[in-house]
């Protein structure tokens, strides 16, 4: 279900820069990514840009232009309509289907960023087949991704991430219909970094968010300033 983006990095605007140092953390949702990149900032000093965030949130004036501009109604879907009738494959086709489009507003973002360090992007838009024909090597990217015991895990643990905000009709459904949908997306990422090269790290609970950031700093070592091989585990 991957989408296909074949501009190469030299023909991506990027006018101060800033796409061509980027490091790039995508995968699947509730592996920990904003955590790790998070650490990442901190420790290295490096700026970290938080998808998520930016699209849920500054990124709404687009999404409303851009359905205007499709002819479709200016409002938010029916909530119903987006979580409770259509299937898990259908949505996860449809997620898939709208990511290209939000991957030119982060970029946009993105590109307006100057800083003396690299800048860590994560975030489950950051697809790898979208970001592969920026970046000059694979090792500028890492695909996180939960596995099905680590997300049963989230899901106990973390309130924010079995609750369902929006008001359906059968929020059960929809629950079941989103955490579906999410394993489609990751498992789409997960195939097309094998496919590019890219390492993919599977989160399954035994290493702690620390941990699992010594292991994304090791494989973008070459990009963080003054970096040291972690040696306490392999993921």
């Amino acid at each position: 279900m991957a989408g296909r983006n074949t501009r190469s990095h030299s023909e991506v605007p990027d006018p101060f820069g800033t796409l061509r140092r980027a490091l790039w953390i995508g995968g699947g949702q509730w592996a920990g990514k904003s955590t790790v990149a998070g650490l990442l900032a901190v420790r290295y000093r490096v700026t970290a840009y938080h998808y998520d965030y930016h699209d849920a949130r500054g990124h709404n004036d687009r999404r409303i232009a851009r359905r205007v501009g499709l002819g479709e109604p200016a409002a938010e879907p029916d909530p119903d309509e987006v979580w409770v009738h259509p299937t898990p494959e259908e949505m996860a086709a449809q997620t898939l289907a709208g990511f290209p489009h939000r991957f030119q507003w982060a970029l946009d973002d993105l590109r307006a960023l100057v800083s003396g360090h690299p800048i860590i992007a994560e975030g489950w838009g950051l697809r790898p087949e979208l970001v592969a024909p920026i970046i000059d090597s694979p090792r500028r990217m890492v695909v996180m991704v939960p596995t099905p015991e680590f997300r049963r895990h989230q899901l106990r643990e973390l309130p924010r991430a079995a609750s369902f905000a929006h008001r359906v009709s059968d929020p059960v459904r929809a629950q079941a219909n989103r955490l579906s949908r999410d394993r489609l997306v990751a498992e789409d990422a997960v195939r097309a970094a094998h496919r590019l090269g890219i390492r993919v790290i599977e989160v399954d609970g035994s290493h702690d968010a620390a941990a699992i950031a010594d292991t994304v700093a090791d494989h973008f070592g070459p990009y963080l300033p003054n970096h040291l091989p972690h040696r306490r585990h392999e993921a």
